[in-house]
């Protein structure tokens, strides 16, 4: 599930998650609501008003691949976000970044039960002004580009809108 800020990915993967039919955890990347981020707690509320009761969260951070690596089926897991992943990670050194990166493509093949990621896309406007914020751009793309072979469906939400990238793209040439 790939889409800008406040496009719908994430209630779109809710969607498809609830419709699978299995049982779901939902495993969680960001940080923690404080009192200090509103916004966030906020964003975080929201989230969790949504999902159903049966749902299982798992907050798991800068854990993911290991926490992919422990589910059994039955079930589905909705990972969100890929974005929050990375930006947590954003102080690894390179070697570091491929090497986290490498576990959690591994983790991904080897995870027990389907998987639906959710995952931002940023690039979309201006280049960042600021390292960081190029440096997050340029990872998360690079990883959306390493792990879209792994994927069954790939879906583009816009504006509330779902495309299957499957049906109506073709793969850009390796350069």
């Amino acid at each position: 599930m790939l889409g800008p800020a406040r496009s719908g990915k994430s209630r779109w993967a809710e969607h498809l998650a609830l419709q699978s039919g299995q049982p779901v955890v939902y495993l969680a990347t960001g940080p923690s609501p404080t009192e200090d981020d509103p916004s966030w707690s906020s964003r975080i509320a929201a989230h969790q008003r949504r999902r159903p009761s049966s749902w299982r969260t798992l907050e798991v951070g800068a854990d993911l691949a290991a926490s992919l690596h422990d589910l059994q089926p039955p079930g589905l897991a909705l990972v969100d976000s890929l974005g929050t992943w990375v930006a947590g990670g954003l102080d690894l050194d390179a070697g570091v970044w491929v090497e986290r990166c490498a576990a959690l493509t591994d983790a991904l093949r080897q995870c027990a039960v389907p998987v639906v990621l959710v995952s931002e896309q940023t690039g979309w406007g201006v280049v960042p002004p600021t390292a960081i914020g190029g440096l997050f751009r340029d990872r998360l793309g690079a990883l959306e580009q390493q792990l879209e072979p792994l994927c069954s469906g790939l879906w583009l939400v816009v504006a509330g809108r779902a495309l299957d990238l499957r049906v109506c793209s073709v793969p850009v040439p390796a350069g």
